[in-house]
Order: structure tokens, then sequence, then C-alpha cells
């Protein structure tokens, strides 16, 4: 099966991956501003997100070779890759991997340490969504809103939220695959991962998952790499400060 994805503009190849419980719409805006650049975006969906097939699988080793297969399937040699959060490890394991394939790679708000699950809360309060009972988008960010307080939270969650039918709303995320992943999400790069090409990683002035005793541990894996703080952003950077962020990745790709 190959992965879902939103192909923008021609040109050179430039593919995108987003974060955990998100999907290839969250960089929609942005994908057309690359895509105007000159290149070829594709945005694609991984495994267990958006429209792409649901598995029990689940792994960055199984996102990895879902990432070759797709660019086999797509004749993509010598990318631009752009991994955010989860898709930023999948985008780390697949260029240390196949480093002769990725031209330039930028990480975004991710290091390649291991973190803790976190996403709990989150998960929960999406499992206890009973759709039975709601027939509105409104009324599921009014339930989420129990127990999520920060409204772009709750908006970009219920992004996963479709019609199965005329009557009946569902998530378009593998929930059930995804509650029993949290360890596998939090793991850290393979040891021996090593990049030796262009890198820019990218974080958020508020965020903490680059913390400064990660420089070192950043340039290990990838002795190539810049790294460039975006004040006034958390961890969803790219949509809290998108003109800064787009041109933090223009000028590196210049």
């Amino acid at each position: 099966m190959i992965l879902h994805s939103q192909i923008l503009g021609e040109g050179k190849p430039f593919v995108v991956l987003h974060g955990f419980l998100g999907m290839s719409d969250n960089w929609k805006t942005l994908g057309t501003q690359f895509s105007e650049d000159g290149y070829e975006v594709h945005l694609l969906d991984l495994r267990n997100h958006g429209r792409s097939f649901h598995s029990d699988d689940f792994s960055y080793d199984f996102m990895v070779k879902d990432l070759e297969k797709y660019c086999e399937e797509k004749n993509l040699e010598n990318i631009i890759l752009l991994g955010h959060s989860m898709g930023g490890k999948v985008a780390m394991e697949y260029a240390s991997k196949n480093p002769g394939n990725v031209e330039r790679l930028i990480v975004v708000d991710i290091s390649p340490r291991a973190y803790p699950p976190h996403h709990q809360d989150i998960l929960n309060a999406l499992d206890d969504l009973d759709f039975s009972k709601i027939s509105t988008r409104q009324e599921a960010e009014e339930e989420l809103s129990k127990s999520i307080k920060e409204v772009g939270v709750r908006l970009f969650l219920l992004k996963n939220l479709y019609r199965k039918s005329k009557d009946e709303f569902g998530l378009r995320i593998n929930l059930p695959v995804l509650k029993d992943s949290m360890e596998v999400i939090g793991v850290s790069l393979s040891e021996d991962a090593i990049f030796p090409g262009k890198t820019l990683f990218i974080n958020g002035g508020n965020s903490d998952y680059i913390r400064e005793e990660d420089r070192e541990l950043i340039k290990n894996h990838f002795p190539d790499a810049r790294i460039e703080t975006i004040q006034d952003a958390g961890h969803w950077v790219h949509a809290e400060q998108p003109e800064a962020f787009y041109e933090a990745v223009s000028s590196f790709l210049d």
C-alpha cells in the first residue's frame, strides 16, 4: 500500500511529513508557497493518519519503509525532506538510511533523543468522544474543551473529524493503535544513525522539544547541521509563525 499524498506544483521534489495526530492538510498553505517557488511538493499522510491506510504495525521502521516505497513509486530522487515532530523522527531515520536520496534535510522542533509519553490526555479525550451523541463539529469541540483548554490544540485535533455517513462522524486516525503506541513515538533515533548532508533544525523559542543539551547529540548524528530558533512560537512553530518559518526554510534551501 502506498501512502496518501497531496502533490502541489512542479520541479524539484520536496517531501513533507506531519507530526503525531496530524495530516497533510496541516501543511497545505506552506506547501502551496513552496510549490510556487519551483518545487514539486508532496504532502504525505503517514500510516494510521489522515487518508492513509490503517495498520496494527506502527513504528519508525515501518514509517521509513513506507517513505522508501513512496519515493520509489513516485520516482523521487535527491529530495528535500522536511518533517515535524514525529515526522521529523521519520525524516531523520530515512535520511540516515538513504543519504544518497536526500539533498537537504529539515527537522522541525524535535531532537534525536528519547521523549517520555506525553499525549495520553489528548488521546483519552479523543477516545471519550461519543459519536452517537455528536452531530456537529461544534458539539465535538465542546466535548474536547472539557479536558483540552487550548483552542489551537482542539482545532488541530478536529481536523481528524470526518463524516463516515450522513448521520455519523468518525476520526481519520487509527486511535486504538496510536493509543497503544505511545512508547514507540518517543524512542530515540537509532544510535548509529548518521546523515552527513546539509541539515536544518528549526525549533520554537517557547518550546522545550529541542534543548541546549541536545545540540551536541544533534551534531553527532548530523555533523553538517545548524539550529535556528523562531521566537514567539511553540511546538507548532510552522503554524504559529508561518512567515518566519517560510523565510528560514527558503534561506536554507537557497
